[in-house]
């Protein structure tokens, strides 16, 4: 995405669409098939432990014996040693089921380890991964607190040094396993690094440490929420996790790696609600016939397929880049978070709205499905701090480019050579952004969808030409330009979706042939549609939009604390 605001398609990272080897493939079907027969025994017990606010004992238990712990964990320390696509598809089968046990194991996994498997020493591992591979030891990640939710950098908890020690005081909240976690990954300010955070292992028998009350939250109820407090906790110096001072650093690769737990699991999500959409549809009568035949049910049912294979093809791709070795995919596996969280919750909508007023009974999965997605908006990244973070971290080249530009104009009469290959290639640029000439193609695209292809060129071109024009105009104040960063941010999202989605039918082509992937044909052709209407409105508010308005409403409304109108 970084390389597409420069105006540049790197095809090579998006084609061939990432699939399993047949090997791989047969491990996960194995465990998937084994997992599906089980749960399908829990019968009506997920209903039973919403409404209860907790799992019983036995079923954690459950839960070990069947490995949901040990996913990540390599072979040599007892795991099963999945990568991330094998990973997010097991994650996928669980929140098919119940998105608490999803979560529950998901934090474990993607988060709550996560920095042991990318930072942990040798001894470090050595010491703790059998256990967590057993699920002898449960782990959870504890970073947010009362003061500091997606602002990582404003945490209280401390932890000072004491001879060859760390002494940590602080409290966590809202942490995912808090109840029945026994390691902790905590994120603490060391005073030794000018305030810097920095990471560290603590365990549960560490004196200090106290677990909460379990929260009484909206969704996701069986899985455990608690606060996590630590008053004079002695972490010893071994127990520190990667370099002192780099603990940001830390935070931020273990969500960018988790958020492939959390694609697959709204991808489960959205199967799901599909699953239950149509069966409904079909034997739900009215007016003399099924409601499947009404074009309105159609209209959403098809939305929801749509949008839950394009889901699949952006989370598979983060996937596959991680697989793959690639370093630099942050941006590209916060849009999969933010695009997957927010296709889910439409899904389970639609299917409550479907099913009509026994959507909204607790008999039924529904109501429960929709509280249980709506935290994937939350948690991981709040989606608005997302899109901020997608739109400024993919333009800082552009931003560089041009710092680079401004500066070879102050010294291009020292050094002409040098000055003149600087601005001939940024002319260049901008002639290739106002004109088409020389613009990047897809040309790994099957010909089929070629008018995709030049839809997703076409759009990439505009968004390449606009993040120049707003960096020139806004400069490092563009960072406060939050109305025009959440339009470049959700332009990247629908772009990045699309050529994945383009490559996975591509794929399907090659392999399946016209016929064989004929639908999957349709679903490029509706996507790409969707996309370029979106982004050509997302385009024209940059310039002409009511966003002064806008805002002059809600510093209204902001000084008074109340809507101030009244018809009586």
């Amino acid at each position: 995405m970084r390389s597409l605001c420069m105006g540049e398609i790197l095809e090579d990272l998006i084609f061939p669409f990432p699939y399993l080897s047949n090997e791989k493939k047969e491990t996960v079907r194995s465990l998937v098939n084994s997992l599906e027969a089980w749960l399908k025994d829990q019968g009506d017990n997920f209903r039973k432990w919403d409404v209860a606010g907790g799992f019983p004992s036995e079923f954690i238990e459950q839960m070990r014996q069947f490995g949901l712990f040990s996913l990540v964990v390599p072979e040599e320390f007892g795991g099963l040693g999945l990568g991330s696509a094998a990973y997010s598809r097991v994650m996928q089968c669980l929140a098919t089921f119940d998105a608490s046990l999803a979560v529950t194991a998901g934090a474990h996994s993607s988060i709550g380890m996560r920095g042991l498997l990318l930072f942990g020493n040798d001894d470090q591992r050595k010491r703790y991964l059998p256990n967590l591979a057993s699920g002898k030891m449960i782990a959870a990640f504890c970073l947010t607190e009362a003061g500091a939710g997606s602002d990582a950098s404003g945490i209280k908890t401390k932890a000072v040094k004491s001879g060859s020690d760390w002494i940590l005081n602080g409290e966590k909240i809202w942490i995912t396993n808090g109840g029945i976690a026994d390691f902790f990954t905590v994120f603490a300010r060391t005073e030794t690094q000018a305030g810097q955070m920095s990471a560290f292992i603590v365990t549960k028998e560490m004196p200090g440490v106290s677990i909460g009350p379990h929260e009484d939250k909206m969704g996701i109820r069986a899985s455990s929420t608690t606060t996590v407090s630590f008053e004079n906790v002695k972490v010893p110096a071994v127990n520190l996790l990667g370099e002192e001072g780099k603990g940001f650093k830390v935070a931020m690769n273990i969500l960018n790696v988790g958020r492939t737990g959390l694609g697959g699991g709204s991808i489960g999500g959205m199967k799901r609600a599909i699953e239950l959409a149509t069966k409904h549809a079909n034997q739900r009568q009215q007016f003399g016939r099924p409601i499947a035949e009404f074009g309105l049910v159609k209209q959403k049912i098809g939305h929801m397929v749509v949008e839950c294979y394009a889901t699949e093809a952006a989370v598979g791709m983060v996937a596959g880049l991680v697989d793959n070795g690639v370093k630099d995919y942050a941006v590209e596996a916060a849009i999969s978070k933010v695009f997957a969280s927010e296709c889910v919750f439409r899904a389970f909508d639609e299917a409550l709205q479907i099913a009509g007023g026994a959507g909204f009974m607790r008999e039924y999965p529904y109501e429960r499905a929709l509280r249980d997605c709506r935290i994937n908006r939350i948690f991981e990244g709040a989606n608005e701090i997302l899109r901020l973070f997608i739109a400024l971290t993919a333009i800082q080249d552009v931003g560089s480019s041009l710092k680079e530009v401004a500066s070879t104009l102050g010294t291009v009469l020292s050094d002409p050579i040098k000055g003149f290959g600087v601005l001939t290639q940024y002319a260049g640029r901008r002639v290739t952004h106002a004109t088409g000439i020389g613009v990047a193609t897809m040309t790994k695209v099957h010909p089929l969808l070629k008018p995709q292809a030049e839809i997703f060129e076409e759009c990439s071109r505009s968004l390449a030409a606009t993040t120049d024009r707003l960096l020139r105009k806004h400069g490092k104040n563009i960072i406060g330009k939050q109305f025009a960063t959440r339009r470049l941010a959700d332009i990247m999202i629908d772009l990045f979706v699309l050529a994945t989605t383009i490559s996975r039918v591509t794929s399907s082509i090659e392999s399946q042939g016209q016929s064989g992937a004929a639908k999957e044909i349709e679903i490029a052709q509706v996507f790409a549609g969707q996309v370029q209407r979106r982004v050509r409105s997302n385009f024209s508010k940059i310039d002409q939009n009511d966003d002064e308005l806008i805002k002059s409403l809600a510093d209204h409304a902001l000084t008074r604390e109340k809507f101030s109108w009244d018809t009586i």
